[in-house]
């Protein structure tokens, strides 16, 4: 792996991994996070992990960016050690389709799907947090199968609501969670971590049998927006 290094400003260094975003450089990424927060130099300020960089930032009172270059390329040494990266994988409650996810049935047609199947594949699949950035709370992930790929939209969409799950390709949008996006990104999506989708839909019993069925999406979804006051419905199940 080619590793390279470049300033920013006068207060930051940019360690990158290579141009391509792959199990390689996540792993990469990952190792030099955990070295950094188990050797935390003196000069360091923060890091901010990303796709395939690790930006530091530094006092330069302690350390100009010579000095940081070279300690960061002697804490690289360490790199091929058995290191224990910390990787949680967090399941996250959706419910899919109707106004939770109004790109649903476009995305099955596109893929020559139906819905259900959409929402088995993308519920089968184990995703990864490469990135927080662009708006606070906002996590850049990857993991998606191409199998339920779409193109972009037209033109943009002017508004996306909040606690909307949607495709990382074509901004399409497919779901919807109860949890707090905020909250997630502090408590439970860190860099590092992996999580499932689990589909709420299947959450919703018959109360006359008792046991669970498949509804129609449309139903599901105005049940569970009754369900919204009451968060531990659904969330006290994964999280």
């Amino acid at each position: 792996m080619n590793i390279s290094f470049s300033p920013l400003g006068d207060q930051a260094i940019v360690i990158e991994f290579g141009h391509e975003i792959n199990e390689q450089t996540k792993q990469a990424v990952r190792r030099v996070s955990t070295l950094l927060e188990k050797q935390k130099p003196d000069w360091m300020i923060e890091f901010i992990p990303a796709f395939v960089t690790v930006t530091v930032f530094y006092d330069p009172i302690l350390a100009l960016y010579d000095k940081v270059k070279i300690e960061l390329e002697r804490l690289l040494l360490h790199l091929g050690e058995d290191l224990a990266v910390k990787t949680t994988t967090i399941e996250i409650p959706v419910c899919y389709g109707g106004e939770f996810g109004p790109d649903l049935e476009f995305v099955a047609r596109h893929n020559k799907l139906t819905p259900r199947e959409v929402i088995d594949i993308h519920t089968s699949g184990t995703y990864s947090v490469h990135m927080i950035g662009f708006a606070p709370g906002f996590p850049f992930i990857g993991g998606m199968s191409e199998k339920i790929a779409a193109p972009r939209r037209d033109s943009p969409r002017l508004r996306i609501p909040e606690r909307t799950v949607g495709s990382t390709d074509g901004w399409k949008l497919l779901c919807f969670t109860v949890r707090n996006c905020y909250r997630l990104v502090n408590y439970y999506l860190n860099i590092g971590n992996d999580y499932s989708w689990a589909n709420a839909n299947l959450l919703f019993t018959d109360q006359t049998k008792g046991d669970a069925k498949t509804m129609d999406l449309p139903l599901v979804s105005s049940m569970f927006r009754s369900c919204l006051p009451d968060h531990s419905i659904i969330t006290k199940r994964y999280l």
